[in-house]
C-alpha cells in the first residue's frame, strides 16, 4: 500500500519509520515533513491545516491510506476533506477531534459515559475562574480550553499565577477548564480506534515540564519511556473497559465515530485510575517510543483503523527492550525558541548500537545542512534491556548531539529505573507525585 503522512514532527518522523518497517507498505510520502522525514520518503511543501490541499495530494499521489499526526489539521477538518475524495484516513473528523480541541467538549463526552476523570468547571470569566479555583483549592489547574500543543495547562500553588493564566485565556477570546488536582503518576496510553473497537499499545510516561524534578513550565514534551513496570497489573485492560470503549461507544451514538487514535492521559490516583484529558493523536515525544518497540507492522494496523477492521486484527506483538527517548530542545524553548543553527553529530549518534535519531523541528538550510527550525529539535531514541541499558545509550547519544544553546532533561526514566515509583491502592495515602 501507499502512505501519507500529514505532519511536520517528531512523531510524524516516527511513524514513516515503522511504516518504512511494514513489509506491505511500498511507498511513503510525507507533507510538509522535516530534515529526518526528506532523508528517507518524498515530501511536499504543502499547509498540512488545509483539508483541500492534503486532499488534492492524496488524490495526485494515488494513495491507499493517509495517516494525519497532528491535532490541528484534524480539528481543521484534513480528514473529512480525505473521507470526502474517497481515500481511507487514520485521524478523527473535525467533530471527533473536539475531544481534544475542547477540553468542556471532552468532559462532557466523560460524564456521559461514565469515565472516571478529575471534577471540572467552565470558567468563561475572571469571577467564575476565581470561584472554581477556591472550590478546588491548591495545587490550582487551570487549562486551556482549546488547542494549547501540550502547553496550555498551568499546574502551581500560587492563586495569582493561576488567575493570570486564565485571564490570558480570556484576554485570547478562549475560556478555561479548571479541575481539582489528581495525585500519583501519570502515564499515557495510546487506543487505537475504528469507530467501533479498540485495541490499545504499550503505556508509556512522559515528562512535559522543562527543568528536571518536574520544575519549569510546561512544554510540549522533553522525554517518554516504555513500558511501565511498575504500572499495575490490568491497567491497559482497566483502560479500554473503563475509558476507551465506553467513549468510542458514546462518541458513536452521537453520530460522531471516533477513527484514530484516542490518546489516554491518565494519573494513578489513591483514589483509584482517573483521566487527566483526551488527546486525539499519537503524542510526542510518547509515540518515539512506543513505535521502536512495536513488532507488529504499522501500516495493517492504521489501515485496519482507517476501514472499521481493529476486530480481525491479531494481538499486537512488542519486543522485550524497554524504550527511552530524549528530547533536545533549543536555547530559550518553550519561551521563543532560537532557530537556524547547525546541528552536528546526528550520524555518531545513529551509529551507537540500539540508538537513533528522530527529527522534530529540523529543516534543510541552502547549503542542505541540517539546522535547527523548532522548540523540540530531536529526539535520541534507544533500546536496551531494560530501562537502565536503555537510560545509558539515550544519554550517550545526547552528548553526541552539538547545537548551542541546547537544553535536555537528565531525569527521563530517572525514578523508574532506580525503583523510586509507587502506585497508591485506591483508599490508600497518595502515590509518588513526582515523575522522573
Amino acid at each position: 500500500m501507499k502512505v501519507l503522512v500529514i505532519g511536520p514532527g517528531g512523531r510524524e518522523h516516527a511513524i514513516v519509520r515503522s511504516l518504512l518497517a511494514d513489509p506491505n507498505v511500498s511507498e511513503v510520502h510525507a507533507a510538509p515533513g522535516n530534515a529526518g522525514i526528506s532523508a528517507l520518503v518524498p515530501t511536499y511543501a504543502i499547509d498540512a491545516n488545509d483539508p483541500d490541499a492534503v486532499a488534492a495530494l492524496a488524490v495526485k499521489l494515488t494513495v491507499d491510506l493517509v495517516v494525519v499526526g497532528p491535532e490541528a489539521p484534524l480539528a481543521a477538518g484534513v480528514s473529512d476533506a480525505v473521507r470526502t475524495a474517497g481515500i481511507p484516513v487514520f485521524g478523527p473528523s473535525k467533530a471527533a477531534a473536539q475531544l481534544e480541541a475542547s477540553k468542556a467538549f471532552a468532559k462532557e463526552v466523560m460524564a456521559e459515559a461514565g469515565v472516571p476523570t478529575a471534577m471540572a468547571r467552565v470558567a468563561g470569566t475572571a469571577e467564575e475562574a476565581a470561584d472554581a479555583l477556591d472550590t478546588f483549592g491548591a495545587p490550582y489547574v487551570v487549562k486551556d480550553d482549546g488547542l494549547a500543543a501540550g502547553k496550555g495547562v498551568v499546574v502551581t500553588n500560587n492563586r495569582d499565577e493561576a488567575l493570570a493564566h486564565a485571564q490570558s485565556c480570556f484576554d485570547a477570546g478562549g475560556a478555561v477548564v479548571i479541575e481539582e488536582f489528581l495525585d500519583g503518576p501519570e502515564v499515557s496510553v495510546f487506543v487505537l480506534c475504528d469507530g467501533s473497537n479498540t485495541v490499545a499499545l504499550s503505556p508509556a510516561q512522559d515528562f512535559k515540564r522543562i527543568f528536571d524534578n518536574d520544575e519549569g513550565p510546561n512544554t510540549g514534551g522533553m522525554g517518554a519511556y516504555t513500558p511501565l513496570e511498575w504500572a499495575p497489573e490490568g491497567l491497559v485492560q482497566e483502560v479500554i473497559d473503563r475509558v476507551a470503549q465506553p467513549t468510542v461507544n458514546q462518541m458513536a451514538h452521537r453520530g460522531t465515530p471516533f477513527v484514530g487514535v484516542l490518546f489516554v492521559g491518565l494519573a494513578l490516583t489513591s483514589r483509584g485510575t482517573r483521566v487527566i484529558e483526551f488527546n486525539v493523536r499519537f503524542g510526542d515525544p510518547e509515540t518515539q517510543a512506543v513505535l521502536a518497540r512495536l513488532k507488529t507492522p504499522l501500516g495493517g494496523l492504521l489501515m485496519a483503523g482507517a476501514k472499521g477492521e481493529l476486530d480481525k486484527v491479531q494481538p499486537l506483538r512488542w519486543t522485550k527492550d524497554t524504550a527511552v527517548a530524549v528530547v533536545v530542545a533549543a536555547e530559550n524553548y518553550p519561551d521563543t525558541p532560537r532557530t537556524g543553527d547547525r546541528i552536528r553529530g546526528l550520524k555518531k549518534v545513529d551509529a551507537l548500537d540500539g540508538v537513533h535519531v528522530i527529527h522534530a523541528g529540523t529543516k534543510l538550510d541552502g547549503e542542505g545542512k541540517v539546522v535547527s527550525a523548532g522548540g523540540r529539535v530531536l529526539a535520541v531514541v534507544a533500546l536496551g534491556t531494560d530501562l537502565v541499558e536503555a537510560r545509558e545509550r539515550a544519554y550517550d547519544g545526547v552528548e553526541l548531539v552539538q547545537l548551542d544553546g541546547s537544553q535536555f532533561r537528565t531525569d527521563i526514566g530517572g525514578k523508574a529505573a532506580r525503583g523510586q515509583i509507587r502506585v497508591a491502592a485506591p483508599g490508600t495515602p497518595a502515590a509518588s507525585k513526582a515523575k522522573a
